[in-house]
């Protein structure tokens, strides 16, 4: 264990490593300064980018980036009142009038240390998970596998969305498209179409980018306006200090549960951050909680960091995701040929404690950033949105062509995007999703093994039937607490039910091309996606008929956009921004389509002037061309570039 341990922090100590996750610190920094995104967009981002790195370096970066994008959320929470991230709203209630009585830098301060501790208690906590884990995942056989599996989606389809069946719709919608390319047990091609780019399945980081990034992008270009008024943080970083010396046994008593809440899959942040401060209030005496009370502050960022090495636990030991980013995490994971499992605690021990010293360093790494670069990044907040935006759609294209280099990634981003959208709109929780689209290989693995191994009487071993067990009481509790993680918990936003029942149609359409395609297929290729679609079926069904028929759908009715303001630009306007891109780049290439996106999108939908938008248009893409250049990286071609040999970049 010791020599595991110390070979990690040696392979990991060699200078290339380390900038990777230097990077992959910086990659979170920026993402998490954002509102809104938090590491689940920054993982996303650079899924492509980490093809052909050691494993080693890859789980640096990784690991760097959800470190740190859970402490660089805090400053819109601090200085704007916007969450950071669905995992610091509570933050907002103590930080934000702090900074509104000037002491932004007290606040700032206390919540940096508290998210670097808790980060650390954090890794402790997974490095100790690893004596407990080892001999359980051990005598865990492939049948007990693939109900821990169906454990990790019960939780999480449940516990994310505040309706009950749209949470487990969602989940399998992931499932399903998950069966699409080549079957585990028989090679077989389902649902390919007889095309080349669907038959290894539809492309992870193309999805996740698409489900989780455009969405946001659409909502931060709509907001419109400024972040913040004002770049002023006051005084007070010696008095935050102060507030965690004072306060060190809060600190701890947060740091740990938010770790053990962490490693519950389907307990999000959006939940750990309420139950963790809903302690701070309760146990601590004399508190002007909601006021402006830096204990509120503490409590919660360290809860959230530590949060991330409870997550591991899961994840790493038994192939269950807990979070939506942990689902984007494991799916990294797989892309540089690691098995999450027993491997992690046996002969791959050493990639396991490479995790938690990554975790560790790149907590002190980011806290460090966050201290220097304070003064700037309030300045930042004073930039407009939509200067923002047209940059972060650039990159997530150019991220999600690099995956295959194949142009039928950016139509999948396109087609997903819109899936991605209306999903937020109509309030269909997105994490279940991805989580459900991540395990589908594993888990069809699992049970087309346990079958193999077991037969079908694996379902009467013990472990089997304390999983479902386990799987029932999550269910029920699940059901009746309607738990609400990804989408807006707004009840008056409940629309037309016309619209989101046209929506809901289009998972029950899928379900059906996928039993309908599982009859072709032999039992051991057919089985699998038949389960997921009959079931999915039997559910997503009557979702349709109560929107379309019943008097009140209840907490299945939900449109975001009821209500909302739309003198900055429609829903559907910045979808055809995108979707224009995405033919512009068919038509002529995405280099000479990106040019003219930035110059139209700065000019018209930003207001720029001429001169700032030539600007801004040379800095994004000659900066795009300069990475490409470096990385060896291709632009995806058009119908221009079949007719006319063009030079690089342009060809």
């Amino acid at each position: 264990m010791i020599e595991a341990l110390l070979s990690a922090l040696v392979q990991l100590s060699s200078p290339d490593r380390l900038a990777y996750m230097a990077l992959g610190v910086a990659i979170g920094y920026a993402i998490g300064v954002l509102p809104a995104l938090g590491g689940l967009a920054g993982l996303s981002l650079v899924l492509p980018f980490i093809y052909g790195l050691d494993q080693v370096a890859a789980l640096a970066m990784l690991t760097g980036l959800v470190a740190v994008a859970a402490t660089a959320d805090t400053y819109s929470s601090i200085l704007m009142g916007i969450p950071g991230s669905s995992a610091s709203q509570a933050t907002i209630l103590d930080g934000f009038p702090m900074a509104r009585r000037g002491e932004a830098a007290r606040a700032l301060s206390a919540s940096f240390i508290a998210s670097m501790i808790g980060g650390l208690v954090g890794a402790i906590i997974l490095s100790c998970a690893v004596l407990v884990a080892r001999p359980l995942i051990l005598a865990l056989g492939t049948a007990e596998l693939f109900m821990l599996a169906v454990l990790g989606l019960s939780m999480v389809g449940v516990l994310a969305g505040r309706s009950f069946g749209k949470g487990l719709v969602a989940c399998g919608l992931g499932l399903a498209l998950g069966t699409i390319g080549s079957a585990p047990a028989t090679a077989e091609y389902r649902l390919d179409f007889g095309t080349l780019y669907l038959s290894d399945g539809l492309p992870l980081p193309v999805l996740v980018l698409a489900i989780f990034a455009l969405p946001e992008i659409v909502d931060l270009a709509r907001g419109g306006g400024t972040i913040s008024k004002t770049a002023e943080l006051g005084k007070g970083w010696i008095a935050g200090l102060r507030d965690i010396a004072r306060h060190w046994w809060l600190l701890l008593r947060t740091s740990t549960i938010g770790s053990l809440l962490g490693a519950i899959p389907g307990l999000g942040g959006s939940v750990t951050d309420w139950i963790v401060y809903g302690h701070a209030v309760q146990t601590e005496k004399n508190g002007q909680f909601g006021k402006g009370d830096v204990r509120g502050v503490i409590a919660v960022e360290a809860s959230n960091n530590a949060r991330e090495g409870g997550a591991l636990v899961p994840t790493l030991f038994f192939g269950i995701p807990s979070s939506g980013s942990m689902a984007v995490f494991l799916g990294g994971m797989t892309l540089i040929g690691i098995e999450a499992g027993p491997q992690l605690v046996g002969e791959r021990l050493d990639l396991t404690y490479a995790i938690i010293w990554s975790l560790a360093i790149a907590n002190v790494m980011g806290t460090a950033l966050c201290f220097v670069t304070s003064p700037l990044i309030a300045r930042l907040t004073t930039i407009r949105f939509g200067l923002i935006a047209p940059f972060m759609v650039m990159i997530v294209c150019f991220g999600a062509f690099n995956t295959s280099r194949d142009a039928a990634d950016l139509y999948l981003l396109l087609a997903v995007g819109v899936l991605g959208l209306f999903m937020r709109r109509f309030g269909w929780p997105r994490p279940p999703f991805v989580v459900g689209f991540v395990l589908a290989q594993p888990m069809e693995t699992y049970l087309y093994q346990a079958v193999q191994f077991y037969g079908w009487g694996f379902v009467e071993r013990p472990g089997v039937l304390i999983i479902a067990a386990m799987i029932a009481v999550f269910v029920f509790v699940g059901a009746r607490q309607r738990r609400l993680a990804d989408t807006d918990d707004e009840s008056e936003k409940r629309g037309q039910a016309r619209p989101q029942a046209i929506f809901a149609l289009v998972p029950v359409v899928i379900f059906a091309a996928v039993l309908l395609d599982a009859t072709k297929h032999s039992f051991l290729g057919a089985v699998f996606p038949a389960m997921v679609a009959g079931a999915m079926l039997v559910i997503s069904i009557p979702i349709v008929l109560k929107l379309f028929f019943a008097k009140d759908p209840g907490s299945l009715l939900h449109d975001g956009e009821e209500g909302s303001d739309e003198s900055q630009g429609g829903f559907w306007t910045y979808l055809f921004w995108f979707a224009g891109l995405i033919l512009g780049s068919a038509l002529v290439g995405f280099l000479l389509a990106s040019i003219v996106f930035f110059l139209a999108f700065l000019r018209v939908a930003a207001k720029c002037s001429w001169t700032k938008t030539l600007v801004l248009t040379a800095i994004a893409n000659g900066g795009l061309v300069a990475v490409a250049n470096v990385l060896v990286l291709d632009f995806p071609s058009g119908l221009l570039q079949s007719m006319i040999d063009l030079p690089w970049p342009l060809r």
